[in-house]
């Protein structure tokens, strides 16, 4: 079995890294880091090791990304500095200008486990993870908003274009602005080739056809729930899935539509600080 490759937001999560929160989580500005309130650091590595307890029972190798990263406190969500593909790591930038730093912490944590380094983001380049949504193995979904930009899906692009892959791009909206995060992956998660959760009032009009044009189920999120996360849904495997409790009615309609749904307790890593399960795991290879 290869060491990486994830060109695949739904096939069996295999290697994982996660980053356990630390002293830098617990920021004394919650308002700077756009967190609701400040996090509780043993309430919130209680709720991480849970966490990382249900990817370890559903079977997949989880690993620690212990590089150093102090003042970081964004840096639990590991999901957004980097992109891993069959040949290698796409090694981003971010656009929350808090975040600098991070993609190359990660480069030197793939280093550390032997996975090639495939292309990095450079110049103007903007992107994070959070707006980076394969819908199949050549064609990732790049969202355009204030984590993203024009130069970053490009670049993308044009590192994707030796693999046979493609960046398709998807507007994003303004919703409340460039402080708050809005990903991509805030408004929609894969859950099976075929199967999707969404929110589709914030979705584009063009993105929304181009998913009805591949034969996706949209399992609809209440606005509610939207405020709490229902839409960040971490897919373990095709139809098996891992969303954060608390948001009921998504997790039936999601069983109801054929998903076997594990659920993990996020007051602290989640609710306080605007990521969810997806943002909170680096895929390293599916298959």
């Amino acid at each position: 079995m290869p060491a990486y490759g994830s060109q695949s937001m739904v096939a069996p999560l295999r290697r994982v890294l996660v980053r356990r929160p630390d002293a830098a989580f617990a920021v004394e500005d919650p308002a700077a880091w756009h967190y609701t309130s400040r996090p509780d650091l043993p309430a919130a590595q209680a709720e991480h090791d849970a966490l990382v307890a249900t990817l370890r029972q559903f079977g997949a190798e989880v690993i620690e990304q212990a590089v150093a990263q102090p003042g970081r406190a964004d840096a639990i969500f590991v999901h957004d500095p980097a992109l891993v593909t069959d040949a290698g790591a796409i090694i981003l930038s971010m656009g929350k200008p808090l975040r600098e730093g991070e993609p190359e912490a990660m480069a030197e944590a793939f280093a550390a486990l032997d996975i090639p380094i495939h292309a990095r983001l450079s110049g103007e380049a903007r992107a994070e993870g959070g707006d980076l949504l394969w819908l199949d193995h050549d064609t990732l979904a790049v969202g355009l908003g204030f984590r993203t930009n024009a130069e970053g899906l490009r670049q993308l692009g044009a590192a994707l274009a030796p693999l046979g892959a493609k960046a398709l791009p998807v507007e994003l909206p303004y919703y409340t602005g460039p402080d708050a995060c809005l990903h991509l992956m805030s408004l929609i998660s894969l859950l099976a080739d075929d199967l999707a959760v969404v929110y589709s009032p914030l979705l584009s009009v063009p993105f929304y056809q181009e998913l009805q044009r591949r034969g996706v189920r949209m399992v609809e999120v209440p606005e509610s729930e939207f405020l709490t996360m229902g839409t960040n849904v971490l897919a373990l495997a095709p139809g098996e899935c891992l969303m954060l409790e608390g948001n009921p009615i998504t997790q039936e309609r999601l069983a109801r539509a054929g998903c076997e749904v594990r659920t993990y307790k996020g007051d602290e890593i989640s609710l306080k600080a605007e990521g969810g399960a997806t943002c909170l795991t680096r895929p390293i290879l599916r298959g």
